[in-house]
């Protein structure tokens, strides 16, 4: 595999249907020959990290949002972090940005968390096939994109951002049909 996605944001395309995957923007946390693993960075839950996993409070503030991360796993729970050392990340995504471990102190070296029920996945081939296809616009990872203050104006921020034809397209309606 040549161009390996691990850091980069996919922009869903204005032809990506998927309900998973309608104007998300995934943040690329690993992508090798044997597939990819993301997290959608603009769904959160109306579900507290105080209500789903509040073991988490020495790391997140309760009252965040738990983000729908992706279809995989819905019940498992990974927290994507902003690291004092990029060492102590089980996955780096980029820079210091990564996910945590299961190791005995979690909020040890942790500047900032959010936490993510479930995850993105691709199969062998799966997710260059997709971007091959256009469903996927990519663009690099920036830390304020993993971290949101506004995580559902994301996908119009990020295209905007990216320029040309892009920034059109962030301006679309959600029903095209309605303009």
């Amino acid at each position: 595999m040549d161009d390996s996605a691990k850091g980069q944001l996919l922009i869903a395309g204005p032809a990506l249907l998927d309900p998973n995957f309608w104007r998300t923007v995934v943040l690329i946390v690993e992508h090798s020959d044997e597939g990819a693993l993301g997290l959608v960075l603009n769904r959160p839950s109306e579900t507290t990290v105080g209500e789903a996993v509040p073991q988490l409070e020495d790391l997140l503030s309760l009252d965040e949002p738990v983000f729908i991360g992706g279809p995989v796993q819905p019940s498992a729970m990974m927290v994507l972090a902003h690291f004092e050392d990029p060492d102590d990340a089980a996955l780096l995504a980029f820079d210091d940005v990564g996910v945590l471990g299961t190791s005995d102190d979690p909020a040890a070296g942790v500047r900032r968390g959010r936490a993510f029920a479930g995850h993105a996945g691709w199969g062998p081939g799966q997710l260059d096939a997709e971007i091959e296809r256009g469903d996927w616009i990519t663009e690099p990872a920036r830390f304020d994109d993993a971290f949101a203050s506004e995580p559902l104006a994301l996908w119009s921020r990020v295209l905007t951002r990216k320029g040309g034809s892009y920034a059109l397209i962030a301006r679309m309606p959600a029903d095209p049909s309605m303009n």
